[in-house]
């Protein structure tokens, strides 16, 4: 008997039930899917089908296999006595990179285990054997200061402020993306590595094999996609407050910036301009005119963007219309009602189903698009359920336990796709080139034009520290455009001068984020009324460059106008992520992956390959301590200061400076 079929370009493995399938998956890459009592199925979560079929190199000889595309080679061993195979990969250099658990003797381990659902699909693990002493990043946006997540576990769950994108790279030389949707955990721990589906069809993993961090990202990228090019108003100033509540209010404040001569690329006009939720319109007694309005601010080279909720009040004019063609997610049990805001009873529009995302988008685009306004902020988009019970949701494309984390790309996906289609018809130039902003995300939200920015954070020094960790990890997990609300979104006070501290540094940081977004709800809470005397949803105190202070203001501008003199340097950066999939910001390990200090360093990084940025993420802190990679001299940007690499600096950091370094030789006119 064959243990083993080779079938063209696929190696395939059935036996007891199950079926195992292994094939090349782009450049130097394998796919690897398994299902138990049925067939492998076609799925393309976030891995996009192929263009061409892939060569590779298959052996068979007896109880073992092995496949060899380019850089990888996956060895197959099947364990007779215990009737299952386990699962090997190897680089080009025949170095072992991580392996699947053997079955361990007498206690007959299973590298994929099955527990039933009683009715339906599998409870899916997956287990390795990886080096205890690697280093992992990756995994998306988890709310922690650690750059190495090596020894910690994650769950595999949206929730406002965390995003799930299951891609990790070691510097072992791999990257692995589980390519599951489901929720679950992914445990990365010293003596194994577990990957858990809740509920799942079919197991589906893929691995690359590479020399460097940048050569695993663009295999990585070539298979999930890469953004767009950025336009050019992602590279500046955006605007926002929670909230400008009516048309001159939001063109005052876009006047004033005029007036003052500061550079501003976008303003932003945030949630609750509609009447109700669900409505996908603007509010004609707050904003009389939207059309003008963006008239008026596109004269003034300002671009509006405007906040859309996936949520459906169930006062909304359409409601009903969206029921009658199930375009809402479905409750399993209890109340039909999957959050509360603001005295309203919400349900969310199923992303899942085509159908309901043309009809959201074709309502945006006549309330929206067709007003002058072609730039979303499509906030709430894990979904933000008021409770968390991810077993508790259906959307047309299955449960939400088995499929919900796909939620925030496909959400993205309606009004890219939308967009794209309106602009070729329109015959615009580079109809492709759309961002907008998103709450969430998954593996493949990049392709659709998704700037994700880091949720509802506070306004502390550790929610600060925990943005540099989580766009890093971003990054490597294939989410180039990110971002954050500058100073955290709640908590601020404008009149508090340990905020306006942290609010100046993070000001900083913020020209060295891919997009630089002041944003946050102020204190105190301003409240609203119409003219009947009914009270709506509040608005923040003023969150604008000249609410902090003179001497604040002075600060914020500076750093203004270095984002605009970076111009040319972040449009090439937003090319290499555009072309390659690169991150725009980059761990220290990244761009120096054989210093070893810069493996597990997260209070620095590197924007792009030329400029290390060091921001101060403490308190009256006035200086602080900056590693130096080796291989290179770096120039302090404050002093001119030439120092070499290897080394641990003592940084002198007043309020009004972020310690920044240059490479020897690099880009030194963007400082002149």
């Amino acid at each position: 008997m064959e243990v083993f079929e080779c079938k063209k370009n696929q190696l395939l493995w059935r036996y007891n039930g199950e079926t195992i399938l292994i094939e090349p998956w782009g450049r130097n890459s394998v796919r690897v899917r398994a299902a138990m009592m049925r067939d492998i199925t076609e799925t393309s979560y976030a891995l996009l089908p192929l263009e061409e079929e892939p060569s590779c190199e298959i052996t068979i000889a007896g109880e073992e296999a092995t496949l060899t595309n380019g850089k990888i080679q996956v060895y197959v061993k099947y364990h007779s006595w215990h009737k299952r195979c386990q699962i090997f990969f190897y680089n080009d250099r025949k170095e072992l990179l991580f392996k699947e658990i053997d079955p361990q003797g007498a206690l007959e381990k299973h590298a994929h285990a099955y527990k039933p659902i009683i009715g339906g699909d599998h409870r899916i693990t997956a287990q390795f054997f990886c080096d205890e002493k690697e280093s992992l990043y990756g995994m998306g946006q988890y709310q922690q200061e650690t750059m190495n997540i090596k020894n910690c576990t994650f769950e595999l769950a949206h929730r406002n402020s965390q995003a799930s994108v299951p891609f990790v790279l070691s510097d072992k030389g791999y990257g692995f993306l589980w390519h599951n949707p489901s929720i679950g955990r992914a445990s990365f721990c010293k003596n194994l590595t577990e990957w858990v589906a809740e509920s799942s069809k079919q197991l589906d993993y893929w691995v690359t094999a590479g020399d460097t961090p940048a050569e695993i990202s663009a295999a990585y990228a070539d298979v999930c996609g890469k953004v767009p090019m950025m336009p050019e108003y992602g590279l500046g100033f955006w605007q926002c407050k929670l909230r400008y509540y009516n048309q001159e209010q939001l063109l005052q404040v876009a006047r004033e910036y005029k007036k003052r001569g500061l550079p501003i690329d976008v303003i932003i006009c945030d949630f609750f301009h509609w009447p109700k939720m669900g409505d996908f319109r603007f509010d004609e007694e707050f904003f009389p005119d939207p059309k003008a309005m963006a008239k008026e601010l596109k004269e003034l080279g300002i671009k509006l963007m405007v906040s859309v909720w996936p949520q459906v009040d169930i006062k909304s004019e359409n409601i009903l219309e969206m029921r009658k063609n199930n375009f809402l997610v479905r409750t399993e049990h209890g109340m039909e009602v999957q959050m509360g805001f603001n005295d309203g009873y919400i349900l969310f529009f199923d992303a899942t189903n085509p159908d309901a995302r043309k009809y959201v988008w074709g309502k945006c685009k006549k309330n929206y698009y067709d007003l002058g306004v072609d730039c979303f902020w499509l906030d709430e988009a894990e979904p933000e359920y008021g409770i968390y019970d991810y077993d508790n949701y259906r959307y047309k494309m299955g449960p939400s336990l088995q499929v919900g984390n796909l939620y925030p790309q496909l959400y993205s996906r309606a009004f890219y796709e939308g967009m794209v289609e309106a602009r070729k018809e329109e015959q615009k130039d580079n109809p492709e080139e759309v961002v907008n902003l998103v709450r969430c995300a998954w593996a493949g939200s990049q392709r659709y034009g998704a700037l994700v920015w880091s949720g509802d954070i506070h306004s502390t020094f550790q929610d600060f520290r925990n943005q540099i960790c989580a766009g890093i990890h971003m990054g490597i997990a294939g989410i180039p455009w990110w971002t954050t609300d500058i100073g955290g979104f709640s908590g601020g006070n404008p009149k508090d001068p340990d905020f306006v501290e942290l609010l100046l540094r993070w000001f900083q940081y913020g020209a060295f984020c891919p997009v630089m977004r002041l944003h946050g709800d102020r204190m105190p809470s301003v409240e609203i009324y119409r003219k009947n005397g009914e009270r709506i949803l509040n608005s923040g105190s003023d969150n604008e460059v000249w609410s902090y202070g003179e001497e604040a203001y002075e600060v914020m501008k500076e750093y203004m106008l270095l984002r605009e003199t970076l111009r040319p340097y972040t449009r090439e950066l937003m090319k290499e992520a555009h072309t390659a999939g690169t991150p725009v910001i980059r761990g220290m390990f990244y761009e120096f992956p054989d210093d070893k200090n810069c493996s597990d360093c997260s209070d620095q990084y590197m924007y792009g390959s030329d400029i290390l940025v060091a921001p101060v993420t403490k308190l009256h802190a006035r200086s602080r301590k900056v590693y130096l990679p080796e291989g290179c001299n770096w120039m302090e940007v404050s002093t001119g200061s030439m120092y070499k690499g290897g080394q641990y600096l003592d940084v002198f950091a007043p309020l009004e400076k972020i310690p920044l370094f240059l490479r020897e030789g690099r880009q030194k006119a963007y400082f002149a």
